[in-house]
C-alpha cells in the first residue's frame, strides 16, 4: 500500500463518522439538539461544535495551517467548556457549517503533507507537544469515532434512531416487540448475574 491509500483509508472513516455525527441532528428541534443529556451537560450540538476544535487544531493549528475559524481562547478566561456547547445565538446551520469547513481544511492538510510530517500541538505541554501528521490524523479520528457513539446513545435516548447512518442502522429487527422481549431478557441476566440487583 502507498502513503495515498493509508490517508485515504483513514480519511474514509473519519468521513463515515463526520457524517454519522451530523445525521444525529437531523430532524431535531433547536432544543433536543442543545439540551444537556448527560449529568455533564453533553448535548448533540456541543459534540460536533467540539469535534469542529479537534479537526482545526490538531489537523490546521498543530502544522501552521491558517484557517479564519473562530474558536475559544481558553487562556482568556473563557468558559471551560466553551467548546461543548452551541450558544444561543450559534445557529445549528453555523455550527454544521463551521464543522463542514473544518473537514475541507483538515483534508487538505492530509492530502498536501506526508504522514510523517512533524507539528506541534499548541496547547500540550511543550515537552510532548512534538506530533506527526500520521498521529493527529489518529487521534482525530479516534476522537470522532468516540463522539459518534456519544451521539448514538443519546439520539436513540432522544427518539430511538439509532445507527451509523440513515440507510444503515446495523439492527437485528426492527420489531419493537422484539426489543422488548431482548431487554427483558437481560434484565433477568442482570438479576441472576448481580446480586446486588434492586
Amino acid at each position: 500500500m502507498t502513503e495515498n491509500d493509508h490517508k485515504d483509508d483513514l480519511l474514509r472513516y473519519l468521513q463515515d463518522a463526520r457524517e454519522a455525527l451530523v445525521w444525529k441532528l437531523d430532524g431535531l428541534s433547536e432544543y433536543d439538539v442543545r439540551r444537556p443529556l448527560t449529568g455533564t451537560g453533553t448535548n448533540l450540538l456541543g459534540v460536533v461544535k467540539h469535534l469542529t476544535g479537534v479537526e482545526l487544531g490538531y489537523l490546521c493549528d498543530t502544522f501552521g495551517r491558517p484557517h479564519d475559524e473562530p474558536l475559544p481562547d481558553f487562556k482568556d478566561g473563557t468558559d471551560p467548556n466553551a467548546d461543548m456547547f452551541a450558544a444561543a445565538d450559534e445557529s445549528r446551520e453555523l455550527i454544521v457549517e463551521r464543522y463542514r469547513r473544518a473537514w475541507a481544511l483538515a483534508d487538505a492538510t492530509v492530502r498536501e503533507l506526508p504522514l510523517d510530517t512533524a507539528g506541534t500541538v499548541p496547547w500540550w505541554p511543550a515537552e510532548r507537544a512534538a506530533i506527526t501528521l500520521h498521529h493527529a490524523l489518529v487521534r482525530t479520528l479516534s476522537d470522532t469515532q468516540r463522539h459518534a457513539g456519544h451521539a448514538d446513545v443519546l439520539r436513540e435516548g432522544l427518539d430511538g434512531a439509532v445507527g451509523y447512518r440513515q440507510d444503515n442502522d446495523s439492527l437485528p429487527s426492527h420489531d419493537p416487540a422484539w426489543w422488548e422481549e431482548f431487554r427483558g431478557r437481560l434484565e433477568r441476566i442482570a438479576r441472576q448475574a448481580g446480586p446486588d440487583a434492586p
